[in-house]
């Protein structure tokens, strides 16, 4: 899956956050309703502009994001 199909940053928009391409739903939404337990059904329903890959997208974004974090260590 590639997120960058599905995730784009725009200056402006939500504050410069990444969004679903077409909607001002930012990847921290998605990914809050989902660590609140919200099934993927669910969020589709109340969403319907959305679809199953967008939310896909939002997980494989997040699991990139951290992959490229920097790790301090303390002394």
């Amino acid at each position: 899956m590639n997120y960058k199909d599905h995730i784009d940053i725009t200056s402006g928009k939500r504050s410069g956050k990444p969004c679903i391409k077409g909607t001002r739903i930012t990847v921290y939404d998605v990914l809050g309703w989902l660590a609140n337990g919200m099934p993927t059904a669910e969020i589709l329903e109340d969403f319907p502009e959305l679809k199953a890959e967008d939310i896909q997208a939002c997980l494989a974004y997040a699991a990139d994001r951290e992959h490229h974090l920097t790790v301090i260590h303390a002394a």
